[in-house]
């Protein structure tokens, strides 16, 4: 049996009532919640909050919010790795211990249930690895970083400033949408950041960080040149 857990604080302060602000025409923890339930993965999709505000709109969209995140893991210096433990180690003692644990973000409007399915389908087919997550590449080589300071302009990496963008190696980032992982393996003091996990590489016109009034603003219009584009093919 799989479960998503998705992690959705009430309290947000760059962005007030982020996780259920209305993000073209929906709550943005509507979308997550929607990709999860079209994947037809899960067995259960829990909501972990300590706003009842948000546990009603997530309950309307068809998650279950069977307890409220307790003070302690809801504070602005817990990870999210707690917050998702806390989900399974609830699911195990009330429902049943579940075999596959998935953690999506509450402010991923791009996520879609291919990646979802891409991500368990990778974990089963390698034993040896622990977690599955979304990465998406850096749209300009990282080894080209430029570091501004009291003494001007300097290069990050002097020795690759001057290679050729084909001659270095492509770097990727977290996307920030899902973490698949066995369960066992997020109870245990595995890294998920680590060579115990895969890869599952989105393509960068699905992936935009929401922690700012600016980026929300970028995120809905790509969403809704996103929305454009599949209307008109």
């Amino acid at each position: 049996m799989n479960i998503a857990i998705i992690p959705a604080r009430g309290g947000s302060k760059r962005i007030p009532g982020k996780n259920i602000k209305m993000f073209a025409g929906k709550p943005l923890i509507a979308y997550s919640i929607e990709a999860a339930k079209e994947s037809g993965l899960f067995d259960k999709i829990l909501i972990s909050t300590d706003s009842e505000e948000v546990a009603e709109v997530a309950k309307s969209y068809g998650a279950d919010v069977p307890f409220i995140r307790p003070q302690e893991l809801s504070n602005d210096f817990v990870g999210t790795r707690p917050v998702t433990n806390h989900g399974i180690k609830y699911c195990i003692e009330h429902f049943y211990k579940p075999e596959f644990c998935c953690c999506i973000y509450a402010t991923a409007p791009f996520l879609q249930a291919k990646y979802l399915q891409q991500g368990l389908d990778l974990l089963k087919q390698d034993s040896e690895k622990s977690f599955a997550f979304s990465v998406t590449s850096f749209p300009f080589p990282v080894q080209r970083a430029l570091k501004i300071d009291q003494a001007g302009i300097s290069a990050m990496f002097p020795e690759d400033i001057g290679k050729r963008s084909q001659d270095l190696q492509e770097a990727y980032h977290d996307a920030g949408q899902f973490y698949w992982g066995r369960s066992d393996n997020y109870l245990s003091n595995k890294k998920i950041f680590s060579q115990h996990s895969l890869a599952v590489v989105l393509p960068r016109h699905l992936v935009q960080d929401i922690d700012t009034p600016e980026d929300w603003l970028q995120a809905e219009l790509m969403y809704q040149a996103y929305v454009q584009r599949l209307k008109s093919e």
